[in-house]
């Protein structure tokens, strides 16, 4: 009777947990899923809505994979509500994810197949490099170990073309499995090593090292190199405590396991299983939760404790069973033989062992049947190809004195239809030229504009502040000098300070209308402390502060273009405080490299879109007259009693060039 149970290298696992990681985007706080839910009821419907979707989809997949469904279909139907293609790309991305969890690796495989076709498409390289690392991952999966690797180099190749440095230390993981699934163990060990020295170099932040880790304390495993294999797990333990991530940290006590029963360890190997089913319960992950009473049980045979092997192992069998787990049936049925066998029940332990032999007869039949249907698939393929090839030749044989006939009145046709195209094309090319200089026309007459009327708001402000502003200031001291000379009535005394009060109403409000018109801290300290000061001067007024987020906009502008941006919130938020009736406001601008992009929203009554299009106020027309001499884009959402958003996107370094 064998005295050490087997058990086998898990090089799968290897995969499944770094396919959580990639891209590397991790959700694990509370405070977070609160957040993002929050997000998702205030957004609008639009193109936000979806990627906030798909945030929420990253967080519940390593916990909760019913909700990351639920979220997933609604990302789905509001993308192709928006006719929305990028958002297609993340459905697939992450259903690919979710069907591979829940063990569906066909449809992962065409799922990640439908989102690398519309990423190319789109050429969205980011998306199409996770498509090509999730069709690696599948291929392991189905054992197309060759794939595997060529859809990694493929990822590989399309990151360092991009200069993505995050995704190429990323994919140093995959190739890393990749040559471990080839049975290179060396070049998987020289993979990962290089992965983590790129990531010291390059200093990426992605918290799926713990992963890494892993890969590398297995591989050290299998080509004997104990202290190395045990420094690395420990190392994955670790990292995956501090991101908390569960689903990795249940996966490596697995593998821990695993090794410390190699070595003969079996009181840590008992401990790691311990750990690694308090995980799977908590994951609620049955399969893991099957493997994690099957090396308990294997723990306590080890050590002689029959009974607490039976009852553990009793526990692993009945998940088995009941959810087909083939792998935990054929390891718990050959150790249910050995423990029946030491008992002395030797009827039980050859029935059992007969069980395992049989699952394991099974398992290679469905390998050689397999296999047989893809050498049949792909004679069947060769041959289709070679028929296509002879009728193709016999086809072209006889058409060719057709091709020849035709010929001649095909040039002539061509000829004439060139000589048509190419009138047609100058008669465009003169129309689309006369457009360009009537559009270059309005936006010199606009830029000429929208430049008088700011040059003309900083004289009168400055007027107002210096000249009206000082003037005001010199009769006040002068009437204050005068109140100590006079002796006055009662009656006098107080109509004299109600004069000195409102003069000081006067020149408060003087100075409000002259910081309106041009904002010294616009000047002075930029558009983020101008907006932030603008708004909080609003909101003293309002029942409830304006909400606010400026984000990158600590690098100056050119001063035309902040003051221009200026105006466009300026005018959004009065166009709010005036007519929304709104109880919240929320004012974002974020500037994104050269990207400016401004959103405003409200909940206030809202109006009918299509009635603003037939007849827009003045305030609409100054702003998008605005967002015209950035060469923005504004779109305005809306309906009656669920308030407004309003979103603009425009380049900076256009307009500075312009400016130039």
């Amino acid at each position: 009777m064998c005295s050490h149970l087997h058990l086998p290298r898990s090089r799968g696992f290897q995969t499944l947990i770094l396919l959580l990681a990639f891209p590397s985007i991790l959700f694990s706080q509370t405070t977070e899923r609160d957040s993002l839910l929050a997000r998702l009821q205030e957004q609008a419907r639009d193109t936000n809505n979806v990627k906030t979707m798909y945030s929420l989809v990253r967080y519940y997949e390593k916990s909760n994979l019913d909700s990351a469904v639920y979220y997933l279909e609604k990302l789905r139907k509001l993308s192709t509500e928006l006719s929305y293609e990028k958002g297609q790309v993340l459905y697939h991305e992450r259903m690919a994810v979710v069907a591979f969890t829940n063990g569906d690796h066909q449809k992962a495989l065409r799922e990640s197949e439908l989102g690398l076709g519309i990423a190319r498409k789109l050429k969205e390289t980011g998306s199409e490099i996770a498509m090509l690392n999730m069709l690696a991952i599948c291929n392991q999966y189905l054992g197309k170990y060759e794939d595997e690797l060529n859809y990694v180099l493929q990822a590989q190749a399309k990151a360092e073309q991009a200069g993505d440095k995050e995704k190429m230390v990323q994919l140093y993981h995959s190739l890393c499995n990749a040559y471990s699934d080839l049975g290179q163990s060396r070049k998987a060990i020289d993979a990962a090593l290089t992965g983590l020295r790129l990531r010291d170099l390059y200093q990426t932040k992605a918290p799926y090292f713990n992963r890494l880790y892993s890969s590398l304390a297995q591989e050290y495993q299998h080509i004997g190199v104990i202290d190395s294999a045990d420094h690395f797990y420990k190392k994955a333990i670790t990292a995956s405590k501090e991101i908390n991530d569960v689903f990795a940290e249940g996966m490596i006590y697995k593998f821990v396991t695993n090794f410390y029963s190699g070595l003969g360890k079996y009181e840590k190997m008992r401990g790691m299983a311990e750990k690694s089913l308090a995980l799977a319960k908590e994951l609620k992950s049955r399969k893991m939760e099957a493997s994690a009473y099957y090396s308990l049980a294997a723990a306590n045979y080890y050590t002689n404790n029959n009974q607490q092997a039976r009852r553990f192992l009793d526990q692993s069998l009945g998940i088995a069973i009941e959810d087909s787990i083939r792998d935990e049936l054929l390891n718990g049925y050959r150790l249910l033989s050995y423990i029946t066998a030491r008992e002395g029940d030797y009827p039980a332990s050859a029935k059992s062992q007969g069980i395992a032999d049989s699952l394991q007869q099974a398992g290679l039949n469905e390998e050689v049947a397999k296999s047989a249907a893809d050498l049949e698939k792909k004679y069947e393929t060769e041959k289709k190809e070679n028929q296509i090839k002879l009728q193709t030749v016999s086809i072209r044989q006889k058409n060719f004195l057709n091709y020849i006939l035709m010929g001649g009145v095909a040039a002539i046709l061509v000829i004439a239809l060139l000589a048509y195209r190419n009138h047609r094309n100058k008669q465009k090319l003169q129309q689309q030229r006369i457009s360009e200089l009537e559009t270059e026309r309005q936006l010199l007459s606009t830029q000429s504009l929208l430049k008088g009327q700011e040059d003309e708001r900083s004289r009168l402000a400055k007027d107002l502040h210096d000249g009206l502003g000082g003037l005001l200031s010199g009769v006040k001291l002068q009437l204050g000098a005068m109140k100590g000379n006079l002796i006055l009535s009662e009656e006098n005394g107080r109509s004299f300070n109600l004069a000195l009060t409102k003069l000081d109403e006067s020149i408060s409000e003087m100075r409000r209308v002259a910081h309106n018109m041009m904002p010294e801290a616009l000047l002075n300290m930029g558009l983020q402390q101008a907006l932030q000061d603008y708004c909080d001067g609003l909101s003293e007024s309002l029942p409830s502060p304006i909400h606010t987020e400026f984000h990158g906009l600590e690098e100056r502008m050119e001063p035309s273009i902040e003051i221009v941006l200026y105006r466009i919130v300026q005018e959004l938020l009065n166009n709010v405080i005036k007519h929304a009736q709104a109880t919240i406001i929320v004012a974002q601008v974020i500037r994104q490299n050269n990207l400016i992009s401004i959103t405003v929203e409200d909940n206030g009554k809202g109006f009918a879109v299509k009635a603003m299009e037939e007849f827009r106020t003045a305030g609409i027309r100054n702003i998008q007259s605005r967002v015209n001499y950035l060469h923005g884009q504004l779109d305005i959402q809306s309906t009656p009693g669920k308030g407004t958003s309003v979103h603009i996107e425009c380049l900076i370094e256009y307009n500075e060039q312009q400016q130039g």
